[in-house]
């Protein structure tokens, strides 16, 4: 089960990762191709994550249990607007 203080450190670590990766680009340390697929991979897990908290505080305000909710897949996450 995750709390929303360990997701919250989720983000933040992915947030630090995203900072090194464009930190390193620029260094000419890594690729443009390896940097762009990364960051992809990382904002779309950052979507999921942040939707998770949405789902937690929306139990909690509903009066349930927020441990009920589940991070969703990509797909459901980033196609709410289809």
């Amino acid at each position: 089960m995750s709390s929303d203080e360990s997701i919250h450190a989720r983000i933040t670590s992915d947030i630090d990762e995203e900072r090194r990766l464009r930190a390193a680009l620029a260094a000419g340390e890594i690729t443009q191709e390896s940097e762009h697929t990364r960051i992809r991979e990382l904002e779309q897990q950052l979507d999921r994550l942040w939707d998770l908290l949405r789902l937690r505080r929306a139990e909690r305000d509903a009066g349930q249990d927020p441990a009920r909710a589940h991070e969703r897949s990509v797909e459901q996450v980033e196609g709410y607007l289809e």
